[in-house]
């Protein structure tokens, strides 16, 4: 009689090589704990979508079908629509970038657009440059792809050009492929920080003087809470790879999203798309465009901004009123994302556990660098929660750190940073 093998998965010497790098998402991992309803979710990044007029963008929806359908509903380029793209490029005009929609391939959703320019560009042991901390879907596709992931120090005001410059010259020193630097400038995720005009043009200086890509990642531009948005890297050079997304400003589940890129890059994209899924979502395409030319899609980029500023006010209000001294944050301007820095001793990814047991969810900070930093950090979103459940949510946070802090006084226990990896110096402190 044969025998039979042990192992859970009979398959696992078939794989290719390259899924070995690739990793379960920590925000997916926490949507079953996150999602009970008595759970205070501070920790995925779903924009809320209850204020969209959803009565009457489904009367338009429903006009489509009748008008359009056949042609909505049946293959399209694998470029994107023309009608599509020249609403991006209207679009993209809000943050002062000016373009071609031939220069425009739509994709599925920014995460799609980032795997596109990832597949074109990357080869395994190539590098790619990261901000420190960078998002978490980014390290993921970077990852899968077997590249080496550099991150690249950051303070209040952005991305350090001077570290930036000393990365890439030391890296190629070693000998290193470094292929371009992964950005977020407006609204980080995860630390809600933007990059200052003057940091933005010191960062191009630098690209420009080491022959750098740059490959800017803008889901939260048009979301800012003082002002006008901050020009896109994009608007002020020309050779920027540019990704973006319906996905915060209208809504995620149409899986529509796109890359700007130069006209050679651009036809590279094309194929990798058509090689990927033919073409984007046709039916998606027709609706956002109909979303856009019927509705004062502007007008409800305004109520999203204030809805999430009266969020990130009570973010900002909560932590104030209940986070045990030693504990620090961000003050983003924009965006959905408040990034913590826990006081001396303390480990994000230790206290979940006991954070979920008190009805109150986030991402460890962990998950948002591949070099072992984040242990004293954590993400906090108030995108999706109303403002009540917020302010409930930091009490509920607060009263977890304060006990821990409570227990290493008791016991006697040290301050030492906690880290996953040896030989690494504590997380810095971005507040």
């Amino acid at each position: 009689m044969p025998r039979r093998s042990t192992r859970l998965d009979p398959y696992v010497d078939q794989y290719a090589e390259r899924t070995s790098s690739m990793t379960v998402s920590a925000v997916r991992a926490l949507f079953a704990v996150a999602n009970r309803p008595e759970v205070v979710s501070l920790a995925g990044g779903m924009p809320n979508i209850t204020d969209l007029p959803l009565g009457t963008i489904g009367d338009a929806f429903n006009d489509l079908v009748r008008s359009a359908g056949v042609q909505a509903m049946q293959y399209g380029s694998g470029q994107g629509e023309l009608f599509m793209r020249e609403k991006i490029v209207e679009v993209m005009a809000e943050e002062q970038i000016h373009a071609n929609p031939d220069d425009v391939v739509v994709t599925c959703g920014s995460q799609q657009a980032l795997d596109l320019v990832t597949r074109i560009f990357i080869d395994p042991g190539d590098v790619i440059l990261c901000e420190a901390p960078s998002y978490v879907g980014a390290l993921g596709t970077f990852n899968a792809s077997q590249a080496r992931i550099h991150h690249v120090a950051m303070d209040e005001h952005g991305l350090l050009p001077d570290a930036l410059r000393t990365a890439v010259l030391a890296l190629r020193a070693e000998g290193a492929r470094v292929k371009f630097l992964y950005t977020i400038p407006n609204y980080n995720n995860p630390t809600g920080i933007t990059q200052t005009l003057e940091r933005r043009r010191a960062l191009l200086d630098v690209a420009h003087e080491v022959d750098l890509l740059v490959v800017e990642d803008n889901p939260y531009g048009l979301l800012t809470f003082d002002g006008d948005p901050v020009p896109a890297l994009r608007a002020m050079d020309d050779q920027v790879i540019y990704l973006g997304s319906f996905s915060k400003t209208f809504a995620p589940g149409f899986r529509i999203g796109w890359v700007l890129a130069p006209h050679a890059v651009r036809e590279r994209l094309v194929i990798a798309q058509e090689a990927a899924v033919l073409s984007p979502p046709v039916f998606s395409q027709f609706a956002i465009a109909a979303y856009l030319d019927r509705f004062d899609w502007r007008g409800q980029i305004v109520a999203f901004r204030d809805m999430y500023r009266e969020r990130r006010d009570a973010m900002l209000r909560g932590l104030e009123d209940h986070m045990p001294a030693g504990t620090t944050w961000t003050r983003p301007t924009g965006g959905f994302f408040v990034w913590v820095t826990l006081p001396e001793g303390l480990d994000s990814q230790a206290l979940l556990a006991r954070a979920v047991n008190e009805r109150v969810a986030y991402v460890p900070g962990s998950a948002f660098y591949a070099d072992g930093f984040g242990g004293r950090n954590l993400r906090a979103s108030y995108c999706f929660p109303t403002a009540e459940r917020i302010y409930e949510g930091t009490r509920r946070l607060g009263r977890v750190i304060a006990a821990e802090l409570e227990m290493r006084a008791t016991f006697g226990l040290g301050a030492e940073t906690p880290l996953h990896r040896p030989g690494l110096g504590p997380a810095p402190d971005l507040s």
